[in-house]
């Protein structure tokens, strides 16, 4: 959760991280894309020293290291996971660098006590300068990718943002509701179906708020607005931040009942709402069902198919598939 009244007045002299979030930043948050430069990329948590050591003791639970096919082509099916196997820190980001790979570090914040100590200090000074906001159950990430990677079409459960460190990327943000983001669709993503797989259509992109995130600039949107990525002819660094509402969870909760009700029971569910008793109603109904683990046994499993190999021509060496 966010620091306390005791822990913000610690922290008080700390130069701010988001110098340029203006009024209107905090007025259109969360209900439209929006691009406000940082100071965190100018943190050493992410050199390349920094980064190598990080990647060398990382948890197996804790990553997704993607292969993707090259910009223009391919969907969330083109996506083989591998894994670090034995490569050193350095030997990982030289790969990286050659290739078109995608690693994705999860809950770093549970890894090392500084980078949580920078994710509170971002929410801090976020709850400060958003009317209303309040997050908790707080997620921090760190991306590293090779020139030319693509984070494909998809939409993402909770409160987004994304901060670049490194590199140049082009990101395509769009609107989140239909045609851009069927029910059905995101109903798979929050019942775990899915990876995060939404059907993309090339018009789509006419509708895009489309902007090349730049070293310095962090990039929010409104919740579940799906959007791709394209790294320009450079290794990128980025990380993400991720946080839960009151009003996100209850999203998440109504969006959950309606999952169960279409797929396990055939039902069309009325268009989600977060208020009265159809909502009341189907808030329960989640909460029973998450409870009780019973969709545990439907939920997308990871399949491992190659390990990185630096001596590799394209990074990598299939191995016999297996579930993580």
């Amino acid at each position: 959760m966010v620091a306390s009244a005791s822990t913000q007045s610690a922290r008080g002299t700390k130069a701010s991280i988001l110098p340029g979030f203006r009024p209107e930043h905090g007025a259109l948050w969360g209900r439209h894309p929006i691009c406000v430069p940082h100071q965190a990329h100018e943190s050493g948590l992410f050199s390349d020293d920094a980064l190598a050591r990080l990647i060398e003791s990382y948890p197996r639970a804790d990553y997704d290291l993607l292969h993707m096919a090259e910009q223009g082509t391919g969907n969330l099916a083109d996506w083989r996971e591998g894994d670090l196997g034995r490569a050193s820190g350095d030997a990982v980001l030289q790969t990286i660098a050659r290739g078109r790979l995608w690693l994705n570090l999860r809950r770093v914040h549970t890894v090392d006590p500084r980078y949580n100590d920078l994710l509170e200090d971002i929410f801090e000074e976020l709850s400060q300068k958003v009317p209303g906001f309040r997050p908790w159950k707080l997620n921090f990430g760190i991306l590293i990718s090779s020139p030319g990677a693509q984070v494909y079409y998809h939409s993402d459960v909770p409160g987004q943002s994304l901060w670049q460190v490194r590199g140049r990327k082009r990101v395509h943000v769009y609107p989140n509701r239909a045609p851009f983001l069927p029910e059905d669709q995101i109903e798979g993503v929050v019942l775990n179906l899915t990876e995060a797989e939404i059907h993309h259509e090339p018009w789509f992109d006419q509708y895009a708020d489309t902007r090349i995130l730049e070293p310095g600039e962090m990039m929010s949107w409104p919740l579940n607005a799906p959007h791709r990525v394209e790294n320009l002819d450079c290794v990128n660094v980025s990380f993400t931040t991720e946080h839960w509402t009151r009003d996100i969870r209850n999203m998440y909760a109504v969006r959950y009942a309606n999952g169960l009700l279409r797929s396990r029971l055939g039902l069309k569910p009325p268009p989600p709402t977060t208020r009265g008793p159809s909502f009341w109603a189907r808030a329960a109904l989640a909460g029973v069902v998450k409870k009780s683990g019973l969709m545990k046994a439907y939920r997308h499993e990871k399949r491992i198919e190659w390990v990185l190999d630096p001596e590799a021509d394209d990074g990598l060496r299939t191995i016999a598939p297996y579930l993580l």
